[in-house]
């Protein structure tokens, strides 16, 4: 099984790049702004190691947060709503009604939308008003991709854990302790800001439509972002079955296969996600390192590239899995680089009011998503020829043809006695 020695292999790059930087890289002394960046991502991370992405419902999340995130709303105060919001949607677990259920994830995905809008607008704008160094916030956004993926290795062990002794809705229960001490951390620890506070939501709308059209550089960063991201949600829903071998062929009664072929049809789900966040850590590093020698604008065309590269691996070798495995990694590393650099090109380029580009923005990715859903149930729904034929010859009507197997000699032997 590669799955495990990768992870290990991976690790060591990990630490060997996180020292590399540590002593490469050129961190601020300024205590002040250590202090902020520990304040924010003490409070990010809590917030980020509970989300699940509700794709499902995350269109509909975005639909209501445009009449939740209301001008002069803080931001500050809709962190608090994202704990809130989630915390009701983990109380959802304990009732087993498909209507309740789906209202939790109706909850879940406008959660998950706080946090990818809320958290940043509020850090991009704290730092800004502070004085601090622009380079400096690239700086916050690496750290905060390099800790979501520790976070996310370590609640799914923690998760594990609780659903094993305590069943499986006593991982939701333990998130509502966590968020309610992630709301405390926020409401102690960080200070109100806001947008506009004297627009509507209608003018704000208009206003960024206004400047998506005006400023070329918006609209092809919000058309990256969306692109990239559709592409790393459709990995989401894709790599279990990339990654999973064919069933075994089927053994005609009163033969045995030997053991040298016979194939496992599962995988080691939990080692491979510790593989990709591991990659994505990687990746947060070689930001850093990006960033000592080139600017996001001019490396992430490389990144980008090289995405698309690997993702085309099982369109190439649909067949060999340790490729497919590989093409993978590369993929998340990409990722770990894609998120702080984006973070930090938006805290460049886009304005303040950037919620309502997010919303317009994150709408192209819902379609992306559905567009590949409905591409998943026509796969299904519709069999292959191959399928068809398969499908054929299993039929009562038809005689059944077993694929080839190697049978062993003693399992002949017996049969002839």
């Amino acid at each position: 099984m590669v799955f495990i020695p990768t992870f290990y292999g991976l690790s060591f790059v990990c630490i060997i790049l996180y020292v590399y930087t540590k002593t490469k890289v050129t961190y601020s002394e300024d205590a002040k702004f250590r202090g902020f960046q520990a304040t924010y991502l003490l409070v990010f991370l809590l917030a980020s190691g509970l989300w699940t992405i509700y794709q499902g419902c995350m269109c509909a999340g975005w639909v209501f947060i445009i009449y939740l995130v209301l001008p002069g709303f803080g931001r500050r105060a809709n962190c608090i709503i994202y704990g809130i919001l989630y915390g009701l949607s983990c109380v959802t677990k304990h009732f087993p009604y498909f209507h309740i259920l789906m209202i939790g994830r109706i909850l879940g995905g406008t959660a998950t939308s706080i946090l990818f809008s809320a958290f940043e607008s509020w850090l991009v704008y704290e730092h800004n008003s502070r004085g601090f160094d622009s380079e400096l916030l690239s700086t916050v956004f690496s750290h905060a991709t390099l800790g979501n993926s520790l976070v996310a290795i370590g609640s799914g062990i923690v998760a594990q854990v609780f659903a094993d002794n305590f069943g499986f809705v006593a991982p939701f229960d333990l998130s509502l302790t966590v968020l309610v001490i992630m709301c405390v951390f926020l409401v102690t620890t960080w200070t109100e800001n806001y947008g506009d506070a004297t627009g509507n939501v209608m003018s704000s709308m208009k206003s960024a439509l206004i400047s998506i059209k005006q400023d070329r550089k918006i609209l092809c960063l919000g058309l990256i972002q969306s692109l990239f991201e559709g592409s790393m949600y459709t990995f989401v829903l894709e790599w279990t079955p990339a990654l999973t071998p064919p069933d075994p062929p089927e053994v005609p009664a009163g033969l045995e296969v030997a053991a040298d072929d016979e194939v496992s049809s599962t995988i080691p789900h939990g080692w491979i996600f510790a593989n990709f966040m591991v990659a994505i850590m990687i990746g947060s590093s070689l930001f850093k390192i990006l960033c000592k020698y080139s600017s996001p604008e001019s490396f992430m065309r490389l990144v980008l590239f090289i995405g698309a590269i690997s993702l085309v691996v099982p369109i190439v070798l649909p067949n060999n899995k340790e490729y497919i495995f590989a093409g993978f990694i590369v993929f998340e590393v990409c990722v770990g680089i894609f998120w702080p650099a984006m973070g930090t090109m938006r805290g460049q380029y886009v304005p303040e009011a950037r919620l309502p580009m997010a919303i317009i923005f994150k709408c192209c990715v819902g379609f992306l998503l559905a567009a590949c859903v409905a591409q998943q149930v026509l796969f299904f729904s519709v069999p292959s020829p191959v399928h068809a034929e398969q499908l054929e010859e299993q039929s009562p009507s038809s005689p059944k043809r077993s694929s080839p197997v190697t049978i062993k000699p003693s399992s002949v032997a017996n049969e002839k006695n």
